[in-house]
């Protein structure tokens, strides 16, 4: 078999209006044509043993079973490449469940249509299942683990973090569209004048001052012990010789931090010797020049999220650990914790798994235990020195049970430092009484705080903390879309969408427009070509002058990557002629309209459609 072309979907298209992801590979079956699966013996076992979770794949049989069916009857090779495609991503923590597979109008060349979430995994995906379609067919071994493990290391290069994600997900709760500026966490929410910026957790409105000071550990610090806020005690230092005048003053145990870290890079707590102090003050300085040694405050350790000024949710925040049983060494017992179902790679599930890194090790050497130990019974061991989620820590939701005075300071801490978003790091027994009452003291506000053990905690109740940050940058009635007229056809597109761009100007709008002869804002030529697809699409609507958009959308780009909206609010179609049939697999009159409907399939629910 052999791959003549795959392309990546990114809007709504040709195969479907409400899936824009979509992996289009067009496969040449060659001899295979001849062979379905009925024909290659052992075929369908192999697949069986291979796949035994395909056995949910319903196909077109609508039960489970029924692609199995399908394979023992005898069905094509691109058929079960694209169920296959579908699988291996599912099983590498990508849900896809979409696909369809066509012929070209060539004799055995075929579209197979799958779904992705990301789309180097997506294209991945079709190049794997067609290696292990002619391995099922020839019956050589196939090392599957390996693509899955490839494809759970794409997702976590590629895939939006999970605050990033909720941000994302609430705003197209709301029909707010997004788009992907880059290939971090760099967002843009709405369209045009009405667009808002997200990166992570920090948004267009985040204070420049207020990240500032949150990352200068000293500053903020002064600005609230100056405020009556309780902090811990504690001095700068840049040498060794500073660190041991100062753990005079300060004492044991102590807490060694770099003073331009955050998310607990280089942070050690609870240091009880010199000898710990000299190898935290070396970590922390690894993040940092100045280094701040501060009075360790007892106690646990909580996340308040403060949004918009208001505490939206509280966690108490455990370090990755685990609990001997007087048998097991301490690598059985790690093992024994990863095997939770709600541990996984990276972000894929609610935890993730807890590794053996040099921290680890650092803290078993301090205590003269090694992974070969075993902990006696009920012995608690932590291994890592922060509570972060991103190491193996877990979370409990105790929003409900924060007290009046904490809520008042948290809030009132926001307003002090300058943040829309921030998340304030306090230690102390409780938080059902004022810190400032039980020995409890802030430790650090973080501006672009996370959001994962406020959306699933390990115990409690999950709280959607992205629901207020888009109250915040969309308030009850504020726009995020601007008008936008599309225009289809094989005549007079470009002449259409100029007259429609010049009556818009004309009545007062800023206006965006695409043409086979380039993009224009407010009139000026920014892009010459033909710029008819969904890159210049996207170049209009990305630009934050423009209040109006008019939009010629020609067959090549919604055949190559689907249009470059979700929605339009007018859709025009000039006429549909015979011109240029048998390109990219337009062969018929009705292929051609089929390919122009996409544009009139995607107005909004109140906008028109224009047939001419």
């Amino acid at each position: 078999m052999k791959i003549l072309d795959i392309k990546a979907l990114r809007g709504p298209n040709y195969w479907s209006n409400r899936r824009h992801k979509l992996i289009v590979m067009i496969l040449d079956l060659e001899e295979m044509e001849e062979r379905p699966s009925d024909k290659v013996d052992g075929f369908a076992d192999r697949l069986e043993k291979m796949f035994p979770t395909l056995y949910e794949h319903h196909c077109s049989e609508g039960h489970e079973g029924g692609f199995f069916e399908r394979v023992r009857e005898g069905t094509w090779m691109g058929h079960i490449a694209e169920h296959i495609a579908l699988e291996i991503q599912t099983l590498a923590g990508m849900d896809c469940g979409f696909g369809r597979t066509r012929g070209t109008g060539e004799e055995g060349v075929y579209n197979v249509v799958f779904t992705y979430t990301q789309e180097r995994a997506g294209v991945y995906a079709a190049r794997a299942a067609v290696r292990i379609v002619e391995a099922l067919i020839t019956g050589k071994p196939y090392k599957l683990e390996a693509n899955i493990q490839v494809l759970r290391e794409i997702r976590e290069e590629e895939k939006l973090g999970p605050s990033t994600l909720s941000i994302v997900e609430e705003a197209g709760r709301r029909s707010i569209p997004f788009m992907r500026l880059n290939e971090y966490s760099l967002v843009q929410l709405g369209y045009g004048v009405n667009q808002k910026r997200i990166r992570a957790t920090i948004t267009s409105q985040t204070s420049g001052i207020g990240v500032d000071l949150a990352g200068d550990k000293e500053d903020t610090k002064f600005l609230l012990n100056r405020a009556g806020v309780p902090v811990p005690k504690g001095s700068i230092i840049t040498t060794e010789t500073e660190l041991i005048n100062e753990l005079g003053n300060t004492g044991y145990p102590c807490v060694i931090k770099p003073v331009d870290g955050n998310h607990g890079k280089g942070a050690t707590i609870n240091v009880r010797t010199k000898k710990d102090a000299l190898v935290a003050f070396k970590v922390a300085q690894k993040h940092s020049e100045r280094v701040i040694i501060e009075r360790y405050i007892k106690g646990f350790d909580f996340r308040l999220l403060v949004i918009n000024q208001r505490l939206v949710a509280a966690a108490k925040r455990t370090p990755a650990h685990v609990t001997g049983n007087g048998k097991s060494t301490i690598r059985q017992l790690i093992d024994k914790v990863n095997t939770d179902p709600r541990r996984g790679y990276g972000h894929e599930n609610m935890l993730t798994e807890i590794t053996v890194d040099k921290m680890t090790l650092r803290i078993l050497r301090a205590k003269g235990l090694t992974l070969n130990s075993v902990l006696s019974n009920r012995k608690r061991l932590y291994l890592k020195t922060t509570a972060n989620l991103s190491t193996g820590g877990t979370s409990t939701d105790v929003t409900d049970s924060v007290h009046p005075y904490n809520i008042f300071m948290a809030e009132r801490i926001s307003r002090i430092i300058g943040l829309d978003i921030c998340g304030i790091d306090v230690m102390a027994p409780d938080l059902n009484r004022p810190i400032n009452e039980n020995g409890g003291a802030v430790l650090e506000v973080n501006a672009a705080p996370g959001f994962r053990m406020h959306l699933d905690p390990t115990v409690g109740l999950p709280r959607n903390v992205a629901e207020p940050v888009m109250d915040m940058l969309y308030p009850p009635g504020s726009p995020a879309r601007i008008p936008i007229v599309a225009v289809t056809g094989t005549n007079g597109k470009t002449t259409t969408t100029r007259l429609i761009a010049h009556i818009m100007k004309a009545v007062g709008y800023h206006v965006g427009y695409t043409t086979s002869d380039g993009i224009y804002v407010q009139n000026r030529l920014l892009e010459k070509g033909d710029c008819t697809g969904p890159k210049s699409a996207k170049f209009v609507l990305r630009d934050p002058t423009v209040d109006f958009a008019v939009l010629e959308t020609a067959r090549g780009g919604i055949l190559r990557e689907g249009l470059g909206f979700s929605h339009c609010d007018i859709g025009v179609v000039t006429n549909i002629t015979s011109d240029h049939l048998g390109l990219k697999g337009i062969h018929t009159l009705e292929q051609l309209a089929r390919v122009k409907s996409v544009v009139v399939e995607n107005v909004s629910k109140d906008g028109y459609s224009i047939l001419n």
